[in-house]
């Protein structure tokens, strides 16, 4: 019996004797967002606490760019990863084309990857070019025939699209001709979105969020 309780005791104490492990070999250490900041490890970006302790595990998928374009809003402005409005651009590629998603805090994709182009996260809404693949059906070869339709779209947290925009058109998603395509709307205050419109410019809209 004593020895029971002795064991007892013991798993009892093993927390306050238990200590979180140090992280070592980083590279780079981002600023902390939203109670979060991303580590670097070569090519890979886990995130920690406050705590220091690893709450994301090291992944590459994660957003980056090693010289970021600092006059941009879009996906080439990144620096590094980090949390806005809780969510975390990541991307993957398809047919070596990429394409951009996002993540929440526990490190689930939250928002499926279907932007060609996107903002990071403001005041609960991002703006991209998400596209959409539609199957067509065989042709005479048997091979699958698809159509891609492609939209400037605002979008909330939950992944809803809440407005759809110009529809966009020349984009080639063959890895020889494509070009990441730049965006076509930009939010610059609460109800304020401007929208790029072919042969006109940008327009200044009013929306009811």
């Amino acid at each position: 019996m004593r020895i029971i309780y002795l064991v007892f005791a013991i798993i009892l104490m093993a927390p306050v004797f238990s200590f979180s492990q140090d992280i070592k070999g980083v590279d780079e250490i981002a600023p902390f967002s939203e109670g979060l900041a991303a580590v670097r490890k070569g090519n890979q970006w886990g995130f920690i606490n406050k705590e220091g302790n690893l709450v994301i595990d090291f992944r590459d998928d994660l957003v980056w760019n090693e010289n970021p374009d600092t006059a941009a809003s879009d996906i080439t402005s990144v620096r590094y990863p980090s949390f806005n409005n809780e969510r975390c651009l990541v991307q993957k590629l398809e047919d070596q084309i990429p394409i951009y998603g996002f993540i929440d805090k526990k490190g689930d994709l939250v928002i499926e990857h279907q932007f060609l182009n996107v903002t990071p996260y403001n005041d609960g809404y991002t703006t991209g070019i998400a596209y959409e693949k539609v199957f067509k059906g065989n042709n005479e070869f048997k091979l699958k025939i698809y159509e891609y339709k492609y939209h400037d779209v605002l979008m909330d947290t939950s992944g809803k699209i809440v407005e759809f925009f110009n529809r966009r058109d020349g984009i080639q998603l063959t890895i020889r001709r494509y070009v990441r395509p730049s965006l076509g709307t930009k939010l610059i205050a609460d109800g304020l979105i401007a929208v790029k419109t072919k042969g006109i410019g940008w327009e200044i809209r009013k929306l009811e969020l």
